[in-house]
């Protein structure tokens, strides 16, 4: 829900240092055109939604014989400031247990990069029966401990069945 930093619904926020979290225009272009606005963090910020999959349309019976790919992927830039981009997705069973988990190593994006829009990306495969949930949680940092919005940005946040 909620992507393309339109506004915070469907998000429950986490943390939200210095200060806090905003929406703002993009700095560059996207590869997507409807692409317009991102979140962008302040000093630690983060962020989650939980995806109910049986509301989504996807029933229990078909997760656990299908068991279809979840992909999920983000975008993230910045360039005035070193940033620290952190994403966590969990595939969750009927208790909220975690059955899977991609959680990689952040990725730290050195002050006057080129600014591109990088995606992170992840397939779950074989996960097992018994997912009825995904939890997304993303965010980060910047590195100079700036006052305002110099943190990572993010947007086109998108879990697909």
């Amino acid at each position: 829900k909620n992507p393309r930093a339109e506004e915070f619904r469907g998000w429950r926020i986490l943390d939200e240092g210095g200060d806090q979290w905003k929406i703002e225009g993009t700095m560059v272009q996207h590869s997507n055109p409807a692409v317009k606005k991102n979140y962008v963090t302040s000093y630690l910020c983060r962020k989650q939604q939980l995806i109910n999959l049986r509301e989504e349309g996807y029933s229990p019976s078909f997760m656990d014989e299908f068991q279809p790919h979840i992909r999920i992927s983000d975008y993230a830039p910045r360039w005035d400031c070193g940033s620290i981009y952190e994403i966590c997705v969990q595939l969750l069973n009927d208790e909220q247990d975690v059955l899977k988990e991609f959680s990689p190593e952040p990725i730290s994006f050195p002050q006057w990069n080129d600014q591109q829009w990088n995606q992170m990306v992840h397939v779950f495969k074989n996960y097992g029966p018994g997912v009825r949930y995904v939890r997304f949680i993303h965010g980060g940092k910047d590195t100079q401990f700036w006052a305002g919005w110099y943190g990572i940005r993010v947007t086109e946040s998108c879990v697909e069945v």
